[in-house]
């Protein structure tokens, strides 16, 4: 008897991670058109698509929040179903994965995202608190493709999560190891499901290199990807995101992917099956790459159109002028900014300690984009410079966990060979940049002497002039990710959170501006950076 059935084929797997709400291609500083986000990766969608009916796109988390479309829409009450649900419909994703920023903006918005979308969203190791269910209903989910063949996609999420979020957003769930939980539930699926090939989509990264093996980060458990490829039986295909990297390639056999973030890229998966003896089908090759968005990737206009109401609703907003600037509050060199007191940074931190009466302030410049204000205030200066939904919370600290932190800082820095100068540390750069995890402090007097080992940089430490006492306990205001340690401070989690503030940094600072009006530049030069 004849069959039809071919007897090799292909599957395509493109995944998407931490497009972080960018939908239009645009970062919201200004009227350029940049080459990233979903409108543009949903060209190449199309043409991936086209004569192609045996593939699954997959998106990997951090969809629902980054960009100020998803935060007005998320704090200035949204109309219909979440874009997000939307999008999702659009460009016909079979499944999608929580990521860590999904929670930023509470359980209620993210089930109501989750329960519009048209696809599952998959999470094994997110279960509720009291029943160890997926909290979010399937784990996975296995797809047939027109010739029969199986594949299981399994979702996990870094479990670090409880170390950043504010705790009312998780309320009733619980983070169960990432690796385990995989481990658990391939074994499961291979035993019961009987898939051709394993898909584990995860949202969390590489702890180690993954060409070499060395360790790149704290071995915290936040990144487990090495791990997973090392140690996991019966895993084909490892789709990761949360770094911001771009990778592809092979670990011990499973084939790795990362596709960056905000749009810039999407990646592709594709499995070459042919015949087994039995009958079945087995997987003869496996290849990996990424696509990145060009400087002439077109943007699906009709795709953008399902969102233009939400998007004139935003600009409109960021345009809205909320106050003025009497002084240089501008940052035209953020590497400059962090070296020593900044007008800017000072006035972020004044803000804080004001608000929450508290004596020490921490703070950052989160990106190298930061531009400070101008003397015309709008709402796009505010969240183009503080860029993350975080609140503030008060932490009582030791002078010790404070020379700490600051030795911790310090790391930012590395001596330049070449000039002479100074330059970012290359730990703060690889995998992705982390300005964010350097913090500049008012209330204290400080220098930092990078030209000193690590470990003994911090050269001077007072407050109101005399030596801070190791011993002494301080109420510090700093942003609710650093309250919890994220980072790599040790030294701050765990500790006391005397109190906190529930509202938005960028709302705290935007009130601020709307009640005052005229901001005045102010730099007391508590601190400076030397070599």
């Amino acid at each position: 008897m004849e069959t039809n059935l071919p007897e090799a084929a292909v599957v395509t797997l493109l995944e998407t991670s931490d497009v972080h709400g960018h939908f239009y291609p645009t970062d919201y500083r200004g009227p350029e058109d940049k080459p990233l986000g979903l409108a543009k990766l949903s060209s190449i969608i199309r043409k991936e698509r086209a004569g192609n009916p045996s593939l699954l796109l997959l998106d990997n988390g951090d969809l629902l929040q980054g960009t100020p479309f998803m935060y007005h829409y998320a704090k200035y009450g949204g109309e219909g179903i979440h874009p997000a649900a939307r999008a999702l419909k659009a460009l016909r994703y079979d499944a999608a994965v929580p990521g860590n920023h999904e929670f930023n903006y509470g359980l209620d918005l993210l089930r109501g995202a989750i329960r519009d979308s048209p696809c599952p969203w998959l999470s094994a190791n997110i279960v509720e608190e009291e029943s160890g269910r997926p909290a979010f209903g399937l784990p996975y989910r296995v797809f047939a493709t027109p010739e029969g063949i199986r594949i299981a996609v399994l979702g996990v999420t870094t479990h670090y999560i409880p170390n950043w979020e504010d705790p009312a957003h998780i309320r009733g769930l619980a983070f169960e190891d990432a690796l385990d939980a995989a481990r658990r539930w391939v074994a499961y699926i291979r035993g019961n499901e009987r898939p051709d090939a394993v898909v584990v989509c995860y949202h969390g990264g590489f702890e180690r290199d993954p060409a070499t093996g060395a360790a790149t980060e704290p071995l915290t458990g936040e990144n487990q990807g090495y791990e997973m490829c090392r140690t996991l039986e019966g895993v084909d295909v490892l789709l990761t995101g949360h770094q911001h990297r771009l990778l592809a390639g092979e670990v011990n056999g499973v084939a790795i992917a990362q596709p960056g973030s905000a749009g810039q890229a999407i990646a592709k998966v594709q499995l070459e099956f042919g015949k087994a003896e039995d009958g079945g089908w087995a997987i003869r090759r496996k290849t990996a790459e990424w696509l990145p968005v060009e400087e002439s990737t077109p943007a699906d206009r009709e795709f953008l159109s399902l969102f233009a109401e939400d998007e004139r609703k935003t600009q409109e907003w960021l345009d809205q002028p909320i106050g003025t600037a009497e002084g240089d509050l501008s940052i035209p060199d953020p590497f400059a900014a962090r070296q020593a007191d900044h007008a800017f940074t000072e006035f972020v931190n004044r803000v804080q300690m004001e608000v929450t009466d508290a004596e020490i302030s921490c703070a950052a410049i989160f990106t190298n984009e930061a531009r400070g204000f101008k003397e015309r205030i709008t709402m796009r200066d505010v969240v183009s410079n503080y860029i993350y939904p975080n609140t503030l919370k008060v932490v009582a600290l030791t002078g010790r966990d404070i020379r700490d932190a600051l030795e911790r800082n310090a790391r930012y820095f590395a001596l330049d060979e070449r000039t002479g100068g100074l330059r970012v540390s290359p730990s703060y750069m690889e995998p992705k940049p982390q300005h964010f995890n350097y913090d500049m402090w008012e209330g204290i007097e400080y220098e930092l002497d990078i030209s000193k080992p690590e470990g003994q940089r911090v050269v001077k430490l007072l407050r109101n002039g005399a030596p801070l006492d190791p011993d002494a306990v301080f109420e510090v205001a700093m942003n609710s990710y650093r309250a919890g340690g994220g980072g790599n401070f040790d030294m701050i989690q765990g500790k006391p959170v005397v109190r906190e503030i529930p509202t938005d940094m960028t709302e705290i600072l935007a009130d601020y501006i709307l009640e005052r009006r005229v901001i005045r530049a102010a730099c007391d030069h508590n601190w400076k950076v030397v070599y």
